[in-house]
């Protein structure tokens, strides 16, 4: 079952966070791997600057969470993480697959350049990588991420969004 996230579930949500992200060491730049992955009060930083994490629940158990979050004129998905025993079993794939019927809107996601297994993931579901150049920008307007995190990371986009950046184009 996939559910919306309330604010009984945020040690889960932590939990989940740092247990899927142990993937990450070793793969993304030694400077950028702390412990815990992310911190409980980075964990309420982001729920406070509105990303709504949804769970999926097996049993009684959260297995895996995925958040999204509007921005402006687009929603990203952001900070996707599965039980590290449960990862590679279709948990992901549905909870993307239930945040994408929730908007019809330009979805961005990013993620780690080294992370290709996330970049693979997210290809199969229709999301293109972006140029670097357009990396940058986006993590620099919808993100707030440091330097180091822009330079070691991708950004893939929706189908809703490759339309909305060639109409803004045929309109400039």
């Amino acid at each position: 079952m996939i559910r919306q996230c309330d604010d009984h579930d945020i040690a889960l949500i932590f939990s989940i966070i740092n247990d899927g992200a142990l993937a990450y060491k070793g793969v993304i730049p030694e400077d950028r791997w702390t412990e815990p992955y992310m911190s409980m009060g980075e964990l309420q930083h982001e729920i406070n600057q509105g990303v709504m994490f949804w769970a999926y629940e097996d049993e009684g158990t959260l297995q895996g969470v995925m958040g999204i979050q509007q921005v402006a004129d687009v929603f990203l998905i952001r900070h996707a993480y599965v039980r590290t025993g449960n990862q590679r079993r279709g948990i992901g794939a549905q909870l993307l697959s239930h945040l994408r019927k929730l908007v019809d809107s330009p979805v961005l996601i990013g993620t780690w350049a080294d992370a290709i297994w996330a970049i693979r993931f997210y290809e199969r579901y229709g999301f293109e990588t972006v140029s670097p150049q357009e990396k940058d920008s986006l993590l620099r307007q919808y993100w707030q991420i440091p330097e180091r995190q822009i330079d070691t990371s991708v950004v893939l986009a929706n189908l809703q969004w490759r339309q909305m950046k060639s109409k803004n184009r045929m309109d400039d």
